[in-house]
This record gives structure tokens, sequence and C-alpha cells, in this order.
């Protein structure tokens, strides 16, 4: 009894000491500093939206094989067993079944069929399945290109919405210390109790804005989280883009490189591609197929039963469908149209979004450089209206207009930054890049 107990503990100790699962690595450890590069990796892996697109490549592909299976012979086999048993008989000359007893009979066929020839409807469905996996293929390339573009947007976003917080906080710390030197001056007797009550509206306005910039900036983490295709726990963070670069193209450059690049629109060209063949496909109907066919059965009985094997070949044509040809030729062509209508309908957005793309990044790019001279007048034009009420010289609302300023021209400042970088990545994104 000792004994089987300790054989029991020992298994019990190898499974504890061996049956334990690894540890699987977190996507995102908590407090990790990801860089765009890393989200981007994240997304492309975990995205379920490009999986989505891979099974309909994978459906594809899978259809292509069932295609090409006409290539290859058909072998079919057939049983079967029949019991017949004579219940009453009478004066029919012609009886159903010509026996008085009944029988019993087996039938055990093995046939083989290759299709010899069809005028190409064979050859013209592989093309048109092979057209459709090219065409799911770019779509997942696409699809790719799309979440890539999402990624940078809600990265850009976060870190606008970071800059635009602290902006925030700086404004508010700003009407805080305008707040206590009001309070100085108004309880030594040098200003009004007026300068005290307006800073302090300011400063709840400063504060009530900021609550209004933490909210935007943790919808911008969600954004992040759901462009990745990520609903873990860890929380992260985001390391800060490099000094921006400048980014020249002319808009005919820009177009003709979207035309070329663009995996939505090549997938539709392939699309048509196969609509052309679709047509040709449903042509086919109207011609014969040839057939070669071979067989082997064993049928009686009695046993041993008899043995026998065919051979030959057989023409079929169909004559007449009730139209049906004529109505699958037709519906063929305008699927082929629909396409068509596609094509010109994308490459109206293209040229729309290259050139919205464009007319966005020359605005940010010009806003940057006024934005700049405008945060230096506003942060020297603050410093010199605090710096007067300090010395009792100026006014609260010198100030607060002042500090109020300086907090545009930071937003404006910190939007046509990100809104540079942003209208870059939809630029790239138009142009059919990453």
């Amino acid at each position: 009894m000792k004994r089987c107990l300790i054989i029991l503990i020992l298994c019990a100790a190898l499974i504890i000491s061996f049956g334990e699962a690894p540890a699987v690595e977190p996507l995102i450890r908590e407090g990790e500093e990801l860089t765009l590069e890393r989200c981007l990796e994240i997304a492309v892996k975990n995205q379920p939206v490009i999986m989505q697109y891979l099974y309909t490549t994978q459906a594809n592909e899978a259809q292509l094989g069932q295609a090409k299976s006409g290539y290859y012979p058909k072998l079919d086999a057939f049983s079967s067993f029949t019991s017949y048993n004579a219940v009453k008989q009478t004066g029919d000359p012609y009886p159903p079944i010509n026996t008085a007893y009944g029988y019993k009979y087996g039938d055990n066929t093995l046939n083989l069929t290759q299709k010899i020839y069809d005028f190409g409807k064979r050859e013209d469905g592989v093309d048109v399945a092979r057209l459709n996996l090219d065409s799911s293929r770019k779509d997942v390339e696409n699809q790719i290109t799309t979440v890539v573009n999402n990624v940078k947007n809600a990265y850009y976003l976060i870190l606008k919405s970071k800059y635009s917080r602290d902006v925030y906080i700086d404004v508010r710390d700003q009407y805080r210390k305008q707040l206590e030197q009001a309070k100085l001056f108004f309880e030594a007797g040098k200003k009004p109790k007026y300068d005290v009550t307006n800073v302090e509206v300011y400063l709840s306005n400063a504060d009530l804005k900021l609550i209004e910039a933490e909210n935007e900036l943790s919808k911008a983490w969600v954004s992040l989280n759901t462009a990745m295709g990520y609903d873990g726990p860890a929380s992260y963070t985001v390391k800060e883009i490099k000094a921006l670069e400048s980014y020249k193209i002319t808009e005919q450059d820009a177009v003709e490189r979207a035309n070329k690049n663009r995996q939505d629109l090549q997938s539709l060209l392939v699309q048509k591609a196969s609509a052309e063949k679709s047509v040709s496909l449903a042509k086919k109907d109207y011609f014969p197929s040839f057939d070669a066919n071979a067989g082997y059965e064993f049928a009686g009985s009695q046993t041993p039963v008899a043995q026998g094997w065919t051979a030959g070949v057989s023409l079929s044509w169909n004559l007449f469908q009730g139209f049906s040809t004529q109505q699958a030729v037709q519906k063929a062509l305008a699927n082929m149209r629909v396409t068509e209508a596609k094509i010109a309908n994308l490459k109206l957005q293209i040229l729309q979004e290259v050139k919205t793309a464009l007319l966005n990044l020359k605005k940010a790019e010009e806003s940057i450089a006024n934005a700049k001279v405008q945060v230096r007048q506003a942060t020297e034009n603050m410093e010199l209206a605090d710096l007067r009420y300090q010395m009792g010289l100026g006014t609260t609302l010198e100030v607060t207009i002042a500090t109020v300023n300086y907090s545009q021209a930071k937003q404006t400042h910190i939007t046509s930054l990100y809104d540079y970088v942003t209208a870059k990545a939809n630029l790239e994104k138009a142009m059919g890049g990453r």
C-alpha cells in the first residue's frame, strides 16, 4: 500500500514539474514603450480584418483547385442489391417481372470518365478561378495598407492629444500663478477684487479644457488599440516621432504612382479580366462536350456473377434549355460592365484623395512656419504682460488675454505639426504606399 502511494506521489510530482504549459509572452508588456514600427507590426499580425481577407484568399485557392479538377479523370463506384419476392401471380401475359418465385440481383460497377475536349470551357474556368485568386491577394495587400494608415493616424492622434493636454496643463499652471499674484495684490490693497475673480473664471475654464483634453487623449488610446486589433489589459506608452522631413512630389507624379501601386485598383483590373473570361466561359455552353469513359461491372442473380467491361466515347450537346445560356451570357456581360464602372469610380476617388492629401500637406507645411512665429510672439507677449502686472503697471485682463493667445498659438502649432504628418501618411496611402 505504501509503495503504491509513493508511486502516485512521484507521478503527481512529475506531472506538476513537467506538465506546466510554458508562459505565453504577452502581445504588449505593461509599461512598454511602443514605436510606430512596433505598432504596425502588431496590427498586421493581429488585426482581424486582415485575417478575414486572408481566409477569403484561402477559399479562392481551394476554388482554383476545384477548377483544375476538370483536367483529371473521374472515378465512380456503384453498388446495388435488389430482392424481388412474388406475392400473387395473375394471368397477365406481360407481368412487370417475369418470374413466379422472385429473384435476388446484385450489381457492382466501377466507372472511369475523362473529359477530352469542351471547346475551352474547362480552361476558361481555371483562368477565372486564377484571376479571382490574384484579385483576393491584392485585396489582402490593400487591406494591410488601410490598416497601416489607420495605425499611423491613431498613433499621431495620441501624440497630438498628449501635447495638447500638456499645453492646457501649462496654461492652468499659469493661471494659478496669476491667481496667487492677484490675491497678494488684493490683500495688500493694490488691486481690486475684480482681478481675483477674473483670474478665477479663466482658471475654471482652463480646468474644463484640461478635462476635455484628458478625455480626447483617452479616446485616442482607444483608437490606437482598435487600429492594432489589441484588446489586452496592458498600459503602454508611445515613442515620440523624429523631426519632420519635408516631402515634395508633384500632383502628376503622385497620381501616376497611385494608379500604378494602388492594390484596390489593381484588384478591380484583375476582376475585369476575370469578368471578361466569365463572358467567354458562359458562351462555351453553346458548344458540345466530348468525353471518354470506361467501366467494369460485376452483376448477376447468382454466384459467380457475370463480369464485363465497357469502353467508349460520348458527345453531349445542349441544343436548347429555355434560353438559359443566353441569359448567362447577358449576366456575365452586365457583371463586366459593373466592374468597369467601379474602376472608373475608383480612379476618380484616387484623384480626389491624392489632391486632397497634397493640399492638406501644403496647408500644414505653411501653417507650421506661421505657427512658430505666433508661439514666439505669444510667449513674449505673455511674459511682458505678466511682468507688467507684477510691477503694478498692467491689469489681469491683459495677462489673461495674453495667456489665452499663448494657449491658442501653442495649440495651432501642435495641430499644424500633426496635420502635416497625418497628411503625409494619407498621401502615402492614397498612392498605394505604406
